[in-house]
C-alpha cells in the first residue's frame, strides 16, 4: 500500500512538472539592424544587456523579415509576427481593408493570432508597444494592453515608458499571487526616427538633437559604415518616399555630417532600450521566473542610416532585410549561434512549440525550437524578400548560402538593375561605387576587387542563372502576385 502511495505521488510531481509551461517575452524594436549589436560585430554601441542575452542563449545570423508591399514596412512585418502568415497570405489589418494579399481565411486567422493562441492556452497575455502600423485587431485580443508610441527621451515619452509598463505588469503579477504562465509582447519604438536620445546618451556617442541636417558632427561620432555612399547608384523606385526625403534631421542629405550624427542618435537610442531590456530581465530574475522564460529579442526590420546612400527600410540590403534575433530560454546552449534561415513569421510557431501549445492551422511559418535546442542549423534552405511600396513590381531577392540576387523593376520601366553577391566574400555588398576614391577616403575602407555587383561578370553566369530561377521558383510558390520583365509569365 505505502508502494503504491508513493509512486503515485512521483507520478502526479512528474505530471504536475510536465504541466508547468514556459513563460514567454517577446521584445521587438522599430527599425534595428542587427550590425547595431556586438553580436554581431558592433563594436561601438554598448548593450550589456542584449549581450547578456546572446552569451546565456542562441545567435541567428540569417534571421530575415519577409518584405513588404507597403512603404510602411513595419505594417506588415509585425502582422507576419502576430499571425505566423506569409506576405502574400496576410490577413486585413490597421483597420482598413487589405487589397493586397490573400486572406480568405479572414476571422480564422484573427482568431489565431499570437494574442488569441495564449489566451486559450491559459497564459496571462500582456502588450506593452508603439500605436499604429500594425495588424490592431490581434493587438487588442492581448488581455492587457499599454500602448504608446514614444520617441522622445524622457521618462514620458521615450522607451523608459515601455519598459515601466513590464515592470508594473511583473510587479501586479507579484502583488497578486497570479501563478499563470506569462506572455509578454515588449515592444518599443525606437530605434526609428525622430531619434530622440538622451542627453547623457548622446553625449557618450557624440550626437546631437536636431531637426535640421547637421553641417557638422561632434567629436567622437560613429564613423561612416563601409558600405555609406553620397547617394544610390540609380532610383529605388518609390518617389517621394518619406524615409528618403522627409526623415527630421536628414531629409536629403547623405554627408558624413549627417550620417555620423545619426547613427550616433541611433546607438543612444539602442543603450537606452538596453537599460530597458535590463531592468526586466534583473526582475524576471528576481521573481524567480527568469530561469523558466524564453526571451526573443528582435526587430520588425532592419535599416539602412546612409549604407547604400540611403536612409530608409525599403530596401533589400542585409543591414535592412535582415533583422537581429536572439533567444535565451531553457534547453538552449548558452553561447551558440546558428543560421537559422528564419523569418519573423516564425516566431508564432516557435513560441507554441517551445510552450507545447498547438499550432493553428492557419500559421505558414516553422517552428525554430529545433534550430535553438542545436538539432539543426536552419529550417530551410532559401530566403525570399520582397519591397513593392513604391512603383510596381518593385524589388526582390533570394539567397541560398551565401550566393543572393536582387531584381529591381521600377518606374516604369525606367529603372531594371539587377545584383549578384557572394556574401562570404562581400559581406557588405560593396558596388563598384564604393572603389571610388572619395568614397574610400572617407570611410576607411579600401574594398578588394572583387567586391562589387558580380551579376553582369560571365565567369558568374551560371550562378546568376540558377538564382534567377530559383527566385522566379520562390515567386511561384508563394504566390507572389507580379512578375519582373525577364521572366516568364503563365
Amino acid at each position: 500500500m505505502k508502494r503504491t502511495l508513493f509512486f503515485l505521488l512521483v507520478a502526479i510531481c512528474l505530471s504536475a512538472s510536465a504541466a508547468v509551461r514556459p513563460n514567454l517575452v517577446v521584445i521587438v524594436t522599430d527599425d534595428q539592424a542587427p550590425l547595431t549589436l556586438s553580436c554581431y560585430g558592433n563594436t561601438i554601441c554598448e548593450t550589456p544587456n542584449i549581450d547578456r542575452l546572446a552569451r546565456e542563449g542562441m545567435v541567428l545570423d540569417r534571421a530575415y523579415h519577409m518584405g513588404s508591399m507597403s512603404g510602411a514596412v513595419c505594417s506588415p512585418s509585425r502582422t507576419m509576427i502576430m499571425s505566423g502568415r506569409t506576405l502574400w497570405h496576410l490577413p486585413p489589418r490597421g483597420g482598413r481593408k487589405n487589397k493586397k494579399g490573400v486572406a480568405n481565411e479572414g476571422e480564422e486567422i484573427l482568431n489565431n493570432t499570437m494574442p488569441a493562441v495564449f489566451n486559450r492556452a491559459g497564459y496571462d497575455t500582456f502588450r506593452t508597444c508603439k500605436k499604429g502600423n500594425s495588424y490592431t485587431l490581434a493587438n487588442a485580443l492581448f488581455q492587457t494592453v499599454k500602448e504608446k508610441s514614444n520617441r522622445g527621451s524622457t521618462d514620458e515619452d521615450g522607451s523608459q515608458w515601455h519598459g515601466r509598463q513590464v515592470m508594473e505588469y511583473l510587479e501586479g503579477r507579484e502583488k497578486s499571487g497570479d501563478s499563470r504562465p506569462f506572455l509578454i509582447y515588449y515592444g518599443f519604438s525606437h530605434p526609428h526616427d525622430e531619434r530622440w536620445g538622451r542627453e547623457d546618451l548622446l553625449a557618450k556617442y557624440g550626437a546631437f538633437n536636431t531637426k535640421k541636417a547637421p553641417s557638422e558632427f561632434k567629436k567622437g561620432a560613429p564613423p561612416l559604415p563601409v558600405n555609406w555612399l553620397p547617394e544610390h547608384p540609380f532610383h529605388h523606385g518609390h518617389p517621394g518616399l518619406r524615409d528618403e526625403v522627409n526623415v527630421p534631421g536628414v531629409f536629403q542629405s547623405r554627408t558624413e555630417a549627417t550620417v555620423r550624427n545619426e547613427i550616433g542618435r541611433e546607438y543612444a537610442c539602442i543603450e537606452n532600450i538596453d537599460d530597458q531590456v535590463g531592468l526586466v530581465l534583473r526582475k524576471l530574475e528576481a521573481m524567480g521566473e527568469l530561469e523558466n522564460t524564453y526571451v526573443i529579442y528582435t526587430s520588425d526590420h532592419g535599416i539602412s542610416v546612409g549604407r547604400h546612400g540611403l536612409m530608409g527600410k525599403q530596401n533589400l540590403y542585409e543591414h535592412t532585410w535582415r533583422v537581429p534575433f536572439i533567444v535565451r530560454g531553457p534547453g538552449i546552449r548558452a553561447g551558440s549561434r546558428a543560421d537559422g534561415n528564419s523569418y519573423l513569421l516564425d516566431i508564432l510557431p516557435t513560441l507554441c512549440d517551445l510552450a507545447g501549445v498547438e499550432l493553428p492551422k492557419t500559421i505558414q511559418g516553422e517552428s525554430l525550437k529545433p534550430v535553438l535546442m542545436g538539432g539543426r542549423n536552419t529550417v530551410r534552405d532559401v530566403i525570399y524578400g520582397a519591397y513593392c511600396g513604391g512603383t510596381k513590381p518593385g524589388m526582390r531577392s533570394v539567397r541560398r548560402g551565401d550566393w543572393k540576387l536582387i531584381k529591381y523593376d521600377v518606374l516604369d520601366g525606367k529603372v531594371r538593375e539587377t545584383q549578384l553577391f557572394n556574401l562570404m566574400e562581400n559581406p557588405d555588398e560593396l558596388l563598384k561605387q564604393h572603389h571610388d576614391s572619395k568614397v574610400v577616403a572617407l570611410t576607411g575602407n579600401r574594398p578588394d576587387a572583387n567586391q562589387v555587383n558580380l551579376a553582369d561578370d560571365p565567369r558568374y553566369a551560371s550562378k546568376r542563372a540558377e538564382l534567377e530561377a530559383l527566385l522566379l521558383s520562390e515567386m511561384k510558390r508563394l504566390e507572389d502576385p507580379y512578375r519582373f520583365w525577364d521572366q516568364e509569365r503563365e
